[in-house]
């Protein structure tokens, strides 16, 4: 009987695929931008670190529950390298790093600009790893991007970075690795899986570490403890990645990237709304020139590797077929 999750492929496709992915990856920032504010609501009664491993071994049970219940085929080959590379990234370099800013100090607005280079460094691994090659145009808009948030957290910092900036670069790094190691394998499997996989991956060290985390820091489960956990588990760790890694595949790594670049301004305005954090007129400036270098680098232009280099274009050369999550042909 044939495994009706092998054919399973998604990725740019001819038409309307590279505008999908955009949109794609716009839904999965919009998810991403409330977890820096869902971190500060947990580490009202959690441990940083309980915060970080946790999210990631709870996301895992729904991980192997998605993958079994569509008996999805396991990695092959390199796709267990490329896999342990994401989870490192994703699962524990950003939430463990970026939690600890958070709890050493870091606002989560001034916290959101720091990670605001995050597209930039995405951008310059898709080239190395994936083999895309973006317009001098792409270029100037992405660091112009950089500069732009750079600037803000000098500002916002009083001209310098503390240690929690310092945990934050780490955490932009490691996020940066794992969105274009992801991104790439999604254009040999569903995005879907390729966060699955990695949790899966993870879970020897995440389970029982979590499981030793809960019962020596002493956790407190307010109100707003289990609302920011439940939101880094279920939509920050896992379901986010559905659409993130699904553009990235869909769009390129390099352009899907910068779509983040709105991630900072929206995490201001969560900041603002959900914990109080004063948003003055630097921040209106820096907001606005997100936002134009977030335009620009959609109109430029992105040249993917040869398709006939199958490690850097993957399965999903233009016009295959896309499937959907249950294999059934879309």
């Amino acid at each position: 009987m044939r495994n009706k999750d092998s054919a399973t492929v998604t990725g740019p496709v001819a038409g309307k695929g590279p505008v999908l992915g955009i949109w794609s990856a716009a839904l999965g920032v919009l998810i991403f931008s409330f977890t820096l504010p869902a971190s500060e609501y947990g580490l009202e009664g959690l441990d940083p670190y309980l915060i970080g491993v946790g999210r990631s071994a709870a996301a895992a049970v729904l991980a192997a529950v998605a993958l079994l219940s569509v008996r999805a085929r396991r990695p092959r080959g390199r796709e267990w390298g490329a896999l342990a590379v994401a989870a490192a990234g994703v699962v524990f370099g950003f939430p463990v790093l970026s939690t600890l800013a958070l709890d050493q100090g870091a606002s989560s607005a001034h916290s959101a600009v720091v990670v605001g280079l995050l597209p930039a460094a995405t951008a310059v691994l898709g080239v190395l790893r994936a083999g895309e090659r973006p317009s001098r145009a792409f270029w100037l808009a992405s660091a112009t991007g950089a500069a732009c948030v750079t600037g803000f957290a000098l500002i916002r910092g009083a001209g310098r970075f503390s240690a929690a900036d310092l945990l934050l670069f780490g955490a932009l790094l490691a996020a940066a690795a794992g969105y274009a190691e992801g991104g790439r394998l999604a254009r040999g499997m569903p995005g879907w899986r390729v966060i699955s996989w990695a949790l899966l991956l993870a879970a020897p060290i995440t389970v029982p570490l979590t499981g030793w985390l809960l019962a020596t820091t002493h956790p407190r489960w307010t109100g707003h403890a289990v609302l920011g956990f439940g939101y880094v588990t279920v939509l920050s760790a896992y379901l986010g990645f559905f659409a993130w890694y699904e553009g990235l595949a869909r769009a390129g790594i390099a352009r899907a990237s910068q779509v983040q670049l709105a991630q900072p301004v929206l995490t201001l305005a969560w900041s603002w709304l959900l914990l109080g954090e004063p948003v003055d007129a630097v921040t209106v400036l820096g907001a606005a020139g997100v936002l134009v270098c977030v335009a620009l680098t959609q109109r430029t232009r992105v040249r993917r590797a040869p398709a006939a280099d199958p490690d850097a274009a993957g399965p999903h050369a233009a016009g295959t077929e896309v499937r959907t999550m249950d294999g059934r042909a879309s």
